[in-house]
C-alpha cells in the first residue's frame, strides 16, 4: 500500500480512477513544496519544475494498492514519468508520499490550469485512457505510448461522438441494448482494429445472438471544397490513394477535396482552414456545412465533416502542395464548376465527399453567387 500525490491531470477523479483501476479513490488536497506545474509547450498535460517558495496544488491519495500503482506505472512512465518521495503539506501536516516526477526538461507553455484542462481535455483524454488501459499486460507501454498521438486522435472521435445525432424515425439506443460480451484490439498503429463480441436488441424486443463483428478504428475527417462565386470555379486536389491500389484499380491518383484528420482538442471547421493552407496554400473565406455523416458505417467508425467555402481562386491556386514529412505528394486544379461536373458525370469523380460536396454546390450556387 501506498499514498500518492497528484499534481496534473490525474487530479480529475475519472481520469485517475480509470488509470488506477479502482473507483474506491478517497482523496484530500494537498500542496507539494518547492514544486510548480506548468503546461508543457504544445501539448495538454503539466510538467514539474523546482520553484523555491512555490507549492504545486494537488491530491494525495491514500492506500494505494500494489495494482493501482503498477497500473499507473504503466501510464505515467509511458509518459516519462517515474515515482520518487517528497514530503507533501495537508490540513493535518506534512506526509510523504511518491510523485510522479518528469524524467526530461519540457518547455514551458505557460501556467497549468485544471479547470481548463477540464473543459477542454478532461473527456479526450479519459477515453484515450481506456484505450491506453486495454493494453496494460498485453503490450509494453513504450509500444502503446508510441502511438499516443493516434490514441489521442481516435479519442477526440470518441468524444465529438457523445452529442448523439437526432432520433425522429431511426430507433432511439437505450441502456441495455448493446452488450458486448468481449472486446480486443488485435492491431493498432496509425488505425485500429477492434474486435467485437456483442449481442443487440431486435426490432421485436429480444436481444439477438452473440455476434463477432471487426471494426476498422480512425479518428474523424473534415473536407472542404473551395468554391470562387466570382469567378464559379472551384479547386480539386489530386493524390495517390491507397484504397484504390489495395482494390486493385486501374487507376490509383484520385480527384478529391481537400481532407484532413480532425487532430486532437480540434473543431472541424479548424481542420478545414489549417488543411486548406497545408494542401492548397488557400485561405478560406465563409464555410458552409454541406453535411456530417458516416461514409461506411458498417465496418468503419470514421465520420466526416463536409464544408464548401468560399475564397479567391486565382489561376494561380492550381500547383504542387501537401505536407513532404507526411508522404504527401498533392497537385491542385483549378477549373469551372461546369468542368467539375462533367467530371462528375464521367465517373472520373469516384470520392464520395467530394462527390456530395459538388451536388450541395450544385444546389446553393446561384444564391452563393448573387452574394458575391
Amino acid at each position: 500500500m501506498a499514498d500518492l500525490f497528484f499534481y496534473g491531470t490525474l487530479r480529475h477523479v475519472p481520469l485517475l480512477a480509470c488509470v488506477a483501476g479502482t473507483e474506491l479513490l478517497r482523496h484530500e488536497p494537498a500542496v507539494l513544496p518547492g514544486f510548480e506545474a506548468f503546461l508543457v509547450k504544445d501539448a495538454n498535460y503539466p510538467g514539474l519544475r523546482a520553484a523555491p517558495g512555490a507549492g504545486a496544488p494537488g491530491i494525495l491519495v491514500r492506500g494505494m494498492s500494489d495494482e493501482a500503482v503498477a497500473r499507473l506505472d504503466y501510464y505515467e512512465g509511458g509518459h516519462g514519468y517515474v515515482l520518487e518521495p517528497r514530503d507533501v503539506e495537508t490540513e493535518n501536516g506534512p506526509v510523504t508520499a511518491l510523485v510522479y516526477l518528469p524524467t526530461r526538461d519540457f518547455a514551458d507553455g505557460g501556467p497549468f490550469d485544471l479547470m481548463a484542462w477540464q473543459d477542454r481535455w478532461a473527456q479526450i483524454n479519459l477515453f484515450a485512457a481506456q484505450e491506453v488501459m486495454a493494453q496494460y499486460g498485453l503490450r509494453p507501454a513504450a509500444e502503446v505510448m508510441a502511438r499516443y498521438p493516434m490514441i489521442l486522435t481516435r479519442a477526440t472521435a470518441r468524444a465529438n461522438a457523445q452529442a448523439g445525432g437526432p432520433v425522429t424515425l431511426r430507433r432511439a439506443t437505450r441502456p441495455g441494448d448493446v452488450v458486448v460480451d468481449d472486446q480486443t484490439q488485435p492491431y493498432a498503429r496509425f488505425f485500429a482494429i477492434e474486435d467485437y463480441k456483442l449481442r443487440h436488441r431486435r426490432f421485436d424486443g429480444t436481444m439477438g445472438p452473440q455476434l463477432d463483428r471487426a471494426v476498422f478504428v480512425s479518428g474523424d475527417a473534415a473536407t472542404v471544397l473551395p468554391y470562387d462565386p466570382v469567378t464559379d470555379r472551384v479547386l480539386l486536389v489530386e493524390q495517390f490513394r491507397m484504397g484504390p491500389l489495395a482494390r486493385g484499380d486501374a487507376q490509383v491518383w484520385s480527384l478529391e477535396a481537400i481532407a484532413g484528420r480532425v487532430d486532437p482538442g480540434e473543431m472541424p471547421d479548424q481542420t478545414a482552414r489549417r488543411e486548406a493552407v497545408e494542401e492548397a496554400g488557400l485561405t478560406l473565406g465563409a464555410l458552409h456545412r454541406v453535411h456530417g455523416y458516416y461514409p461506411s458505417p458498417g465496418a468503419k467508425t470514421e465520420y466526416l465533416y463536409s464544408f464548401v467555402a468560399e475564397c479567391d481562386l486565382p489561376d494561380s491556386a492550381a500547383g504542387l502542395g501537401g505536407m513532404p514529412g507526411e508522404g504527401e505528394d498533392i497537385r491542385s486544379h483549378v477549373l469551372p464548376f461546369d468542368a467539375a461536373m462533367e467530371l462528375l458525370a464521367a465517373g472520373e469523380i469516384e470520392n464520395a465527399p467530394l462527390i456530395l460536396s459538388l451536388y450541395w454546390l450544385a444546389a446553393h450556387r446561384d444564391k452563393l453567387r448573387a452574394r458575391s
